[in-house]
């Protein structure tokens, strides 16, 4: 069937919901997305907090900038990218998206279990912050081809939360490093990367009729 996008209301709340060919994507499911997605931004700047003595709310706005824009950012190229050859793989486009999310998720789980110490200095200057927003959104170009072969995705709308989740979550990364050092990094990761591969999964049941929500 064609993908539709409706609004519904829990609560008197209104929901997005996007249907697509038997498989619902609602807000909570892209919400995780974001998240799982924002998590290498947090780790990273967990580091950040970490190597800066003194924070100010220029250093918020600079890392949710520069992180939350390329996590917006990649996507909609990969979406770009993706739209280009959907006629091509619409027949195994579930299994696209279940590998990509996979893959994805499984490199963020092998990070976590890494014994390497990450580390990175305390500059904020562009060219230092422009190197690693585009080192931690480049999984989210291959989401972004996911999201183009899952027909009713409103990509303006997500790519926007997305970029808003990252946002946050990279502003809150910062003080948690700074205030309580590597602790939940490795945690953030494993998260992050447990999300992916579990929203990939539901994807190609949901299609192959395994599981309906």
């Amino acid at each position: 069937m064609a993908g539709v996008v409706l609004v519904a209301f829990w609560s008197g709340t209104p929901c997005l919901i996007f249907f697509f060919e038997g498989t619902i994507i609602g807000l909570l499911e892209l919400f995780l997305i974001a998240v799982g997605l924002s998590m290498d931004a947090f780790a990273v700047s967990v580091c950040k907090g970490l190597s800066t003595q003194t924070l100010q709310r220029r250093h918020y706005l600079i890392v949710g900038a520069w992180f939350g824009g390329f996590q917006a950012l990649m996507p909609t190229l990969g979406y770009l990218l993706g739209s280009t050859f959907e006629q091509y793989i619409t027949s195994v486009d579930h299994w696209v998206a279940f590998i990509l999310l996979s893959v994805i998720g499984g490199n963020m789980l092998k990070e976590a279990f890494s014994k390497d110490e990450e580390t990175t200095d305390a500059s904020f200057a562009p060219r230092v912050m422009l190197l690693l927003a585009v080192a931690t959104s480049i999984d989210a170009l291959a989401v972004g081809i996911t999201l183009a072969l899952l027909p009713g995705v409103n990509i303006a709308a997500a790519v926007l939360f997305i970029g808003c989740i990252t946002f946050i979550l990279s502003a809150v990364g910062l003080k948690v490093g700074n205030v309580f050092g590597l602790k939940y990094k490795n945690k953030a990761e494993m998260v992050g990367g447990s999300i992916l591969i579990l929203m990939g999964l539901k994807i190609l049941l949901e299609h192959l009729g395994l599981i309906q929500f």
